[in-house]
């Protein structure tokens, strides 16, 4: 199968899915990775362009991604943008791709950007629907970003509420903390989320919850059994 993750900022893919891209890629299936605002302009603490997309391949090595695609799309202004510009973007990857299995944000998360392109990929998910010519959609997953998912604040929403568990082994964990630590900048000291030790103790605990060593979650809210 084809996996596709969309994220919305470099690190993204790693923070939410590193482990599981790692166990995949390893097993031989083919995973992408697509990064729709790949310059994050106004991010702290950024290293220059030609570090940050150095970055972003080192990391996506580690992790087996077949291959990246950058968008161009405003940092922490994605509601500013088109939505059918966001959503054509990703179904021309998903196309290119052939996409069976989607995996993006939770639309609860605090940070702006990761609520569009959520719900992006929800109407990209379609896509099977409007076109015999297209790989049809198995599924299409949630995931959490530590940072971000916690502080789903707004109570009118329904949060992150995992319901699928992949084992992602010590190799695993261990190569989302190498990929991450790829990127200049993003890992903090403990006790933020995006330390070594916070990130070690989620995957622990998801994977207390799923009878696992280490597992990262996610929260399946399409699925066609295949």
């Amino acid at each position: 199968m084809s996996y596709l993750v969309v994220v919305a900022h470099p690190d993204d893919e790693v923070l939410g899915a590193g482990g599981t891209i790692k166990s995949l890629t390893d097993k031989g299936e083919i995973v992408n990775v697509c990064i729709l605002c790949s310059e994050v302009e106004v991010r702290n603490y950024r290293p220059n362009i030609e570090e940050l997309n150095e970055d972003i391949k080192e990391a996506n090595k580690i992790l087996g991604i077949n291959q990246v695609f950058l968008g161009d799309f405003p940092n922490i202004a994605l509601n500013t943008v088109k939505q059918l510009e966001i959503v054509q973007f990703i179904e021309k990857v998903m196309i290119e791709t052939k996409t069976s299995v989607l995996i993006t944000h939770h639309p609860a998360d605090l940070n702006n950007d990761h609520y569009h392109v959520s719900i992006a990929c929800q109407a990209a998910s379609r896509l099977f629907q409007r076109r015999s010519d297209v790989v049809q959609l198995k599924e299409l997953l949630f995931m959490e970003i530590p940072s971000s998912t916690e502080w789903a604040l707004n109570t009118s929403l329904s949060t992150f509420s995992p319901n699928v568990f992949f084992e992602i082994n010590q190799q695993g964990i261990d190569s989302k903390i190498k990929a991450l630590s790829q990127y200049r900048g993003v890992m903090r000291d403990y006790p933020h989320p995006r330390s070594e030790e916070s990130l070690r103790s989620l995957a622990t605990y998801r994977g207390s919850q799923s009878g696992l060593m280490f597992a990262e979650s996610y929260e399946s809210v399409f699925r066609r059994e295949y």
